[in-house]
């Protein structure tokens, strides 16, 4: 029998649930909500029979029992077994979405040092070294706050939408903005990559998250594309967890 895993990673802005079957990604939906008939619905589709949760936010408290009714179902939080350290302080505090990232990066590129840049709500840059130790980090905003920021605290600042089709000197307020916060991000990317750089010799970068393909070309740094990083990581941490 074909197993096969519901990898659901719950954040900020969006709720995604990624197929694997065994160890092969086969697909990755983007829900529109977690309520049980939404969650019954891809039990009685993909009759899986392992699942992993990483929520960020507060979401439907049903589905894990559902989960757990019908599939081998571990909840990832900081007391999850993964194959790397933690930092001490509060592991409690990080978040399960960075977990899964580093565990990823620490799996598919053993015996390095792993800077795992996400793109997301925030932008997180998370280091693995190669010692499978996760040392932390930073957190900054991510693109979508940038642009409500402007919008939501000046007078007359417009809500921009995101846009990769815009020029380096804007000719509107529309494309100032545009240009203003997604090179400012890629550049911000960039000078920390190079800070990690400098401190950590043989480091592998990974660049995630749903914008990946259209910042990547805006980095002068090298760098490894991954959107799909994460349901990897929490592929790893399922498997390492549930028997």
């Amino acid at each position: 029998m074909t197993q096969t895993t519901l990898c659901f990673d719950f954040g900020n802005t969006r709720l995604k649930c990624a197929v694997f079957a065994e160890s092969t990604l086969q697909q990755v939906l983007v829900l529109e909500n977690d309520r049980d008939a939404t969650i019954q619905e891809l039990l009685e589709r993909f009759h899986p029979t392992h699942s992993i949760l990483s929520s960020v936010i507060h979401h439907n408290p049903n589905m894990e029992s559902m989960l757990a009714e019908h599939t081998a179902f571990h909840k990832l939080d900081h007391q999850s077994r993964i194959p790397v350290t933690t930092p001490v302080g509060k592991p409690q505090d990080i978040g399960a979405d960075r977990l899964a990232l580093v565990v990823a990066a620490a799996t598919l590129f053993p015996g390095k040092n792993n800077l795992v840049v996400a793109l997301g709500t925030a932008i997180t840059y998370n280091f693995v070294n190669k010692y499978a130790q996760f040392l932390g980090g930073g957190i900054s905003p991510g693109m979508e706050l940038r642009l409500k920021s402007l919008h939501e605290h000046t007078a007359k600042l417009p809500l921009v939408k995101k846009d990769w089709n815009f020029p380096l000197v804007g000719y509107d307020t529309r494309t100032n903005i545009l240009s203003g916060v997604i090179l400012g991000m890629a550049k911000e990317i960039d000078g920390m990559i190079s800070l990690y750089q400098e401190k950590y010799h043989n480091l592998n970068v990974i660049l995630t998250g749903g914008d990946t393909e259209h910042f990547a070309s805006h980095l002068n740094n090298p760098i490894i594309p991954d959107a799909d990083l994460i349901y990897k990581g929490l592929y790893a941490i399922c498997e390492y967890n549930v028997t």
